[in-house]
C-alpha cells in the first residue's frame, strides 16, 4: 500500500472524477484578497472545504445520544458562512467536494492543524473503496468557549492509500448505507 502524491490526485480527479469540484493547487486567498484556511491539492493529499450547511448539537430536549435511535431534534439546522459551535459540543457538516473512491483506494481524513490548535477536532471515518458521496464531517469543540468554523474554506485533509490489489468486496458491493449521500447525513442503523 502506498500514499498517493499530488500528481496522482490530479490525474484521478481529471480522468475519473474522483473529486468534484476539484482544485488542482492550494488556494490560500479569496478573490478579494482575504486570507483563507487553505484548500485544494497538497503534496500528498487533498484539503477539503466545509459547505455552509450545519447541524449543531443541542440538548434542549434532554435527549440521550443513541447511535441506534438518533433523535434528529437534537440538532439545530443552520445555513451560514460561519458556524458557532457551543462549548464542549459538536456539529455536523459536509464537504463541498463529492468523492468517488476507486476500488483499490482507502481514504483517511485528518483535521487541519489550524483548527486542531484551537481545540477543534475533525472526525471522519475512512472512505472505503468504491464509496461515493459528500463526506459528513463532525467537528468537536473541546474548549470551554464557543468555536467558529468557516464554510467554503479548508477544514480537513484527505490522504489516499492505494493497495497493490483491488479489494475483494467494496463498499459499493456491500450496498453500504451511506453510499451516494448528499447533504449532512445523520447516523443510520
Amino acid at each position: 500500500m502506498s500514499i498517493k502524491s499530488d500528481r496522482w490526485i490530479r490525474e484521478m480527479a481529471r480522468k475519473h472524477g474522483m473529486i468534484e469540484p476539484f482544485e488542482p493547487g492550494q488556494v490560500r486567498h479569496a478573490e478579494d484578497g482575504r486570507r483563507l484556511v487553505s484548500y485544494g491539492t497538497s503534496s500528498y493529499g487533498y484539503d477539503v472545504r466545509c459547505a455552509n450547511e450545519f447541524k449543531i448539537f443541542t440538548n434542549i430536549n434532554s435527549a440521550v445520544v443513541d447511535p441506534k435511535a438518533f433523535d434528529e431534534a437534537s440538532f439545530v439546522d443552520v445555513e451560514s458562512d460561519v458556524c458557532i459551535i457551543p462549548p464542549n459540543s459538536f456539529c455536523l457538516a459536509r464537504t463541498v467536494e463529492y468523492f468517488r473512491i476507486p476500488r483499490d483506494v482507502l481514504t483517511i481524513c485528518l483535521g487541519k492543524s489550524t483548527y486542531a490548535r484551537c481545540g477543534i477536532i475533525v472526525n471522519v471515518t475512512p472512505l472505503e473503496p468504491e464509496w461515493e458521496g459528500h463526506v459528513t464531517l463532525e467537528f468537536s469543540n473541546t474548549t470551554p468557549l464557543p468555536a467558529r468554523i468557516y464554510a467554503n474554506e479548508g477544514v480537513a485533509q484527505m490522504l489516499f492509500l492505494q493497495s497493490d490489489e483491488a479489494c475483494e468486496t467494496s463498499y459499493k458491493d456491500r450496498a453500504g448505507k451511506y453510499m451516494g449521500q448528499t447533504g449532512v447525513t445523520l447516523p443510520s442503523t
